[in-house]
């Protein structure tokens, strides 16, 4: 592997089985065009609005990022279904249904039914995260309509594009501007690329059209990158919250994105061109 073509390695592989909820690490992982397998296969619809659940919009969502989820088996009727553990430690399994979920519901305080296919023109509500600079704001700032999966195929579930890295430079980067480890996790990424050198900064801000091989058999094109919503700064299990994660976003990383507009970004999305399976540890070069 070419000096200059090296990147780094996998350091950390997770899926989230249900969109806007904690997800699991995984050793390794089958990748399509749909991304890792597994990976928001699920989504949670508000029977009221008709719009995916997503904690982007934390003043109806954020107790999701209190529950894991991980895939199991379908159901005695064969239904699609995940495994859902709350704060608490207890357990259950909602299934794919065509009416609300009464535990899901409670749990939520909304009347909700899961999903495992995206409808045409699927959305989601989005807070603006400039607008979010204490916890105060939190209860008051705007949100609006965001379309889901526009670079993904049709009927998932993704913010956009299938596959999120992130790399441990920004992590660091962000550690040291903020003053205080932060957990990648907050940023839900499906894979977290460690790095040469943990000092360089945003490094990916510099991947847009390039191709990633990750392993031996998956190569990825990286579409654009990241912009950041205000779910880094909300509380993700044991991951305390930290607003202040937005104001250094803003201030120190705002990208200029085509169409999109001029925004605190980490990370990237990626559109899988190869397929196969990528393992914890692997190498990441350029192609």
């Amino acid at each position: 592997m070419g000096h200059d073509r090296q990147v780094g390695r996998v350091r950390q592989l997770s899926r989230y089985p249900v969109k806007s909820m904690l997800g699991e690490e995984l050793d390794q992982a089958y990748v399509d065009e749909a991304g890792i397998a597994g990976d928001r296969s699920f989504a949670v619809l508000d029977c009221v609005t008709g719009k995916v659940a997503s904690a982007k919009n934390p003043r109806l969502w954020r107790d999701m990022l209190t529950v894991r989820s991980t895939l199991t088996s379908p159901g005695s009727d064969g239904a699609p279904a995940v495994r859902l553990t709350m704060a608490d430690g207890t357990t259950g399994t909602v299934t794919v249904t065509g009416h609300a979920d009464p535990a899901l519901s409670t749990l939520l305080g909304r009347d909700v039914r899961l999903l495992d296919r995206a409808a045409p023109g699927a959305s989601i509500e989005r807070m603006d995260p400039d607008q979010v600079r204490t916890d105060d704001d939190l209860r008051i700032a705007e949100t609006a309509e965001s379309m889901l999966a526009a670079g993904s195929p049709p009927g998932t579930f993704f913010d956009f594009a299938p596959l999120h890295l992130i790399t441990t430079a920004t992590l660091a980067g962000l550690a040291a501007h903020t003053g205080r480890p932060v957990d990648g996790q907050r940023f839900r990424p499906n894979i977290v690329v460690e790095v040469p050198d943990p000092g360089a900064g945003f490094v990916e801000n510099l991947w847009p059209g390039r191709r990633l091989r990750i392993g031996s058999e998956v190569v990825a094109e990286v579409v654009i990158s990241t912009p950041r919503c205000v779910v880094p700064a909300l509380r993700h299990g044991d991951v305390e919250p930290d607003v202040a994660l937005l104001r250094v976003l803003s201030r120190h990383n705002r990208l200029h994105l085509a169409d999109v507009g001029f925004l605190p970004c980490a990370g990237v999305y990626a559109r899988p061109l190869e397929f196969g399976v990528i393992r914890s540890g692997d190498p990441v070069e350029f192609c």
